[in-house]
């Protein structure tokens, strides 16, 4: 009796050990099960699925992980060398190429360093064979580099012809109004990294050709639209004034000359004002700042009271943000989770229809959210 009893406490244990731990947070429209897939993530900041169901993670430690359905978490070799690890630098987003099933094609983007010790962001392409990135060219470096550890934007957006690539200022405001280098602008590019003829400034010497849109200060979430004709992005204000944007070829979004927030600490005025002609007002803004990340829009079944909806976590607050939209507006906000999980790096939409959340931490997580059954 004593070693069985011994062994069902064995038995009862590992159970606990191996359970997922998930919670029921209660929304406006929805209840939600949210459950812990898998934690012991270094600070994981971009997260993509592949087409059979496994993840893939990036650390901003410069590490990439495959985390299988079971739990199983594998390194996947091959990442970028040169990865800048300092303050917002790092190994940064990830995102598949649209024909992926057929030639194992992703992106990576990051922080990198050059001999000189000056960080960019730069994206590389490369093919996923089996737990081994080959393959792999750099097609994008944000130019000039710059000393520091701030704004290096870097989210990435597939579509069926383009790839974009967000951008920050590297702390180097006034360049963001030029569009005569990378900095503070958003990058549109062919999947194979060359510049479409159809971009706004290609015919313009002054500029840069890989320049869709500028005026920004970095830009943390972007999406697509589910009609596939709008460009939704949001980037970090300084103190107060951070923006969601719907973004338009050649337009130019303020940053610095106008914003919504002000100097750190001092709270003063940065730049003319608020508004000035020829410049973009922001759809939306926060005030205070709530840090906004990746962002989403729902299409999924399994959440129809939230179609057409914007989902972005929020590092400051540690929430998900609902954006509901109507006209191209913003109609509705929503806070969700503050604080439950910590900071939310990154969300997205699985095939399955659930989403799936990132947390920023020493020891972060992958989330699963799914509704309830409605009683």
């Amino acid at each position: 009796m004593h070693m069985l009893h011994r062994l069902c406490l064995l038995v009862l244990c590992l159970g606990i050990v191996g359970a997922t731990h998930a919670k029921t947070i209660n929304t406006e429209a929805v209840n939600l099960r949210v459950e812990t897939l898998k934690s012991g993530f270094s600070h994981p900041w971009g997260i993509t699925e592949l087409p059979d169901g496994d993840l893939l993670i990036t650390e901003r430690n410069g590490n990439l992980k495959r985390l299988t359905p079971n739990g199983l978490v594998v390194s996947i070799l091959g990442t970028p060398k040169n990865v800048f690890q300092e303050g917002q630098g790092g190994l940064l987003d990830i995102a598949l190429a649209p024909d992926f099933a057929t030639n194992q094609r992703l992106y990576l983007s990051y922080a990198a360093v050059d001999e000189q010790g000056q960080a960019g962001t730069e994206v590389m392409v490369a093919t996923l064979s089996k737990d081994v990135l080959i393959d792999s060219r750099v097609i994008f470096k944000a130019l000039p580099k710059r000393g520091g550890g701030r704004h290096f934007g870097s989210r990435l957006l597939v579509t069926p012809e383009y790839l974009y690539i967000t951008l920050g200022d590297r702390g180097h405001r006034d360049r963001a109004q030029f569009a005569d280098d990378h900095l503070g602008t958003l990058v549109r590019l062919h999947h194979d990294g060359t510049v479409p003829e159809s971009n706004p400034f290609v015919q313009t010497p002054s500029k840069q050709s890989e320049v869709f849109s500028f005026g920004h200060r970095n830009i943390q979430g972007i999406a697509l639209d589910n009609n596939g004709t709008r460009i939704w992005a949001h980037e970090h204000g300084p103190q107060g004034g951070d923006e969601l944007n719907v973004i338009l070829a050649g337009e130019n979004y303020g940053w610095p000359t106008i914003t919504h927030g002000v100097n750190y600490g001092l709270g003063t005025q940065i730049g003319e004002g608020t508004s000035k002609p020829g410049m973009r007002q922001p759809v939306y803004y926060w005030e205070p700042s709530i840090a906004p990340s990746g962002m989403t829009m729902v299409n999924s079944q399994q959440f129809p009271m939230w179609q057409g909806d914007l989902l972005l976590g929020s590092l400051k607050f540690g929430l998900l943000v609902r954006l509901e939209l109507e006209n191209g507006q913003v109609r509705h906000e929503e806070r969700m989770l503050e604080g439950q999980f910590g900071r939310i790096r990154d969300v997205i939409q699985a095939r399955d229809g659930s989403l799936l959340i990132l947390t920023d931490r020493r020891n972060g997580s992958v989330l699963r959210v799914t509704p309830l059954p409605q009683s």
